[in-house]
Parts: structure tokens; sequence; C-alpha cells
């Protein structure tokens, strides 16, 4: 099996990297920046290859790969980053182009560019898609691009993500827009055999209803155990109480006005995800950071009156049991909520291999 180099830019706790590891044809990580030094411990951690955790601004010369890969911080483009000063968000929206200056240094076989939706939307988009057709070390790449849905590839979770997959052109595999897109779904209508979406039960399953930890802890086999529960008020718990499976904060008004909060009670519209309860047969709503904070969106337990665990969370995400993570409870909640999905990168890293062995091979041929 051909070896390919991968450099994680952005890299997070590694979802990206987990993912083309995962997907078993020779991906392997050899180099990450990741600017948080929690999220780049977790990084070395589970892959044992050497980070950068400082700005990628202070980088001269990136490593060499075959294939480069990461997500530019989104807050800048996301509805959820609109509180964000006009400052930070300029430098945020700017990130990108600090991907691509690897890309030009590097020269890999291939990139992969993951983002919220709303960047494919902007402006900052658009001049990319420019330079892949006016910069001569970018024009003789083929890409595809678009936004793809978690969901559609084994993950128990709806979260939609924007990727751009680029490959060096060969063969028939001509420069430009012409790379083939969107990577075959595995589950749901639009897979080849109709797998069906994978569950929230499905997720959970093996799991404790109610924990008995309440801080990060080793487990019997002294692996680390994410599986603990918070210490919410009772006042919080009979909240929960009045919230049935796929209920929301609409039903805590209904059920116990004299519980609902004064803001709530002022405002009788809005998101329906608010203080809402998860449905077992379903893929999950988008796990964030604040996935233990059943007041910031749908992440109660669909049975149990607690939000969700971080191992619950992580789960939602596809890490596997066996990753670990590294820092506060809080740092670890922002490293899952942040993180792709290592089974979506899998799929993406599939679709990447088969480009580009169809243009090595048809070019050596």
């Amino acid at each position: 099996m051909t070896e390919l180099r991968t450099l994680d830019l952005f890299a997070g706790a590694g979802g990206l990297s987990l993912g083309f590891e995962l997907a078993g044809v020779g991906f392997r990580p050899t180099y990450a920046v990741e600017i948080d030094e929690a999220a780049a411990s977790t990084f070395k951690r589970n892959f044992g290859t050497p980070v950068y955790a400082g700005p990628i601004e202070d980088i001269e010369e990136f490593e060499p790969a075959d294939v480069i890969i990461g997500g530019p911080p989104c807050q800048g483009f996301s509805p959820l980053g609109r509180d964000r000063d006009d400052a930070s968000r300029a430098e945020m929206n700017e990130l990108w182009r600090q991907y691509l200056r690897a890309v030009r240094q590097v020269r890999p076989k291939a990139f992969v560019i993951e983002n919220v939706p709303e960047f494919q939307r902007s402006a900052q988009f658009a001049h990319l898609l420019q330079l892949m057709a006016s910069d001569p070390e970018l024009a003789p790449y083929s890409y595809g691009y678009g936004v793809l849905n978690a969901a559609d590839y084994g993950v128990p979770q709806r979260r939609r993500r924007g990727i751009l997959v680029a490959v060096r052109a060969g063969g028939d595999l001509a420069p430009g827009p012409t790379l083939p897109w969107p990577p075959r779904p595995t589950h749901g209508p639009d897979s080849p055999d109709g797998r069906p979406y994978r569950t929230v039960r499905e997720a959970f399953e093996g799991l404790a209803p109610m924990p008995d930890v309440f801080d990060v802890s080793l487990d019997a086999q002294n692996r680390q155990d994410l599986h603990f529960r918070r210490r919410p008020r009772p006042s919080s718990i009979e909240r929960y109480m009045a919230i049935p499976e796929g209920g929301n904060r609409f039903d805590l008004a209904k059920n116990r006005w004299d519980l609902t909060p004064e803001c709530w009670r002022r405002k009788p519209t809005g998101t329906t995800d608010v203080m809402g309860r998860l449905w077992w047969d379903r893929p999950s709503v988008t796990i964030r950071t604040e996935f233990f904070k059943p007041e910031k969106g749908r992440y109660l337990h669909p049975q149990e009156h607690r939000p969700i665990t971080h191992r619950e969370a992580a789960r939602l995400q596809s890490f596997p049991d066996t990753f670990e993570f590294d820092g506060t409870k809080t740092e670890i909640a922002r490293q899952i909520g942040n993180a792709v999905p290592p089974l979506l990168a899998k799929a993406i890293a599939l679709h990447v291999f088969e480009q580009i062995t169809r243009a090595e091979s048809i070019a050596a041929g």
C-alpha cells in the first residue's frame, strides 16, 4: 500500500486526520498545526505526530505532504459568530489564505478545505474559486465542492459542512471544476443500498443511562471515561421532566409555565431546539461546543432527565471510545463540538484516494 502523508492545518482534535486514517488506504498523519494548546495536545496524544501549537502565520516553511487537509476557523462565517467584533471576524475570514499559502508551497497531490456551509456563499469563497482558475500554483488542480450532510456517511448526526476537494489533474481528469462530486453516500435514501441513517439509540448503545461519575475519570479497563454527568439544580431537573422525547421549550411552557424562564415567556416564537430533547430513533441535531447546556440547544437525553454526556456527544460525532482527549471538561467539549466527524472524513478520504488513483494511473498508463 502506498503511503500518503497528510498535513492537517487548523487540525483541532484531529477528526479529519482520524477519518483519513480510518479509510485504510494509506493515509498517514505526519504533521499538524493547531493554535489551541489542549486540542494540539489531543492530536499529538492520539497520532504521535509533531504538532505546531501556534499561529499558522508564524510558519515560514510547511512540512512536505502528499495531501493537505484542514478547516480554517469558521466563526467569521458562521451565524453563531455574528457577535464577534468586525476586526476579529475579518481576521478569521482571511485564514483560508494561509491554507492556500501552504498549498502553493507544498504542492500536494490533493487538498481538502472544510468549513461551515456559509463559507461557500461568501465573497471570500468566490475569490478562492477565482484563484483556482488564475493562480499558476492552483490552476493545475481539478476540484469539486458542495455541502455534505454527515448523516449521509454513517454519522448519527445531521451536520452540514461545506467541503472543497481538489486533486492535481492527470490523464482525463482535467483542471478546473471537473472533479466528480459528491462522494457516494453510504446511508440514507441516496445511498446505493438505501441503508438507514444511524440513530441516537445506536450511538448510545452500551452506555449506562445515568452515569455514576461527575468528571473525567478512568474506566475498569484504565481507559479515559467521558461518560459523566452534571449536577443540575432541582428546578432544572423539574424542567427536564416536563419535556417529552423530541420536545422543547414550548413543551416546557405548556406543561410547566411556572418553571418557564421569563425570557422565554416573553418570546412565544423562535428556535424549536432550545431546551430540546433528542429522539431515540433519528440522528441527532448538530452537536456544538456547549452540548452540555440544554438551554443552548436540543441536548437533553431522549429519556433521562439530564443533558448528554461528553462520551455521548463524542459518539454522536462518530469518535470511537478509544480516542482520548486532553484538557478540562470545557476544553474537551469544545474539541468535540468543533471536530469534523471522523466517518464523514473517512468518506471524503476514500473519494480523494479514488481520484488521486484515477489521475495517476491514467497518467502512468
